[in-house]
């Protein structure tokens, strides 16, 4: 059973940082590409984060220069490092998992809430 599983979320100042941690049950991890999306209240999920097996990184344009992930892979864990978070980061993050080149395979987390707040 493939699990994905989010932690690190939580309520945070504007300026403040996280780390959310994904944990995959998924074989080969390594060949993965893996990615962290997020999804406001009233809004689509979208894209914030990716990267290949080869760790080729992209972005959205919102969170360049703030937000940086990274994965490990002897520890099936993907990361997004957040600093400098502001109001219109707070959305529902989500830990995706896609096996290419068809991405056939495309696993989801269940999410972790961040809330971006004074």
């Amino acid at each position: 059973q493939v699990q994905l599983v989010e932690s690190g979320g939580g309520l945070v100042q504007p300026g403040g940082s996280l780390r959310l941690s994904c944990a995959a049950s998924i074989s080969p991890f390594s060949i993965y590409r893996m990615g962290w999306y997020r999804q406001a209240p009233g809004k689509q999920r979208e894209l914030v984060a990716t990267i290949t097996s080869s760790e080729s990184t992209n972005y959205a344009d919102s969170v360049k220069g703030r937000f940086t992930i990274s994965r490990d892979n002897a520890k099936n864990t993907v990361y997004l490092q957040m600093n400098n978070l502001k109001p219109e980061d707070t959305a529902v993050y989500y830990c995706n998992a896609a096996r290419p080149p068809s991405n056939f395979y495309n696993y989801w987390g269940q999410g972790t809430q961040v809330t971006v707040s004074s």
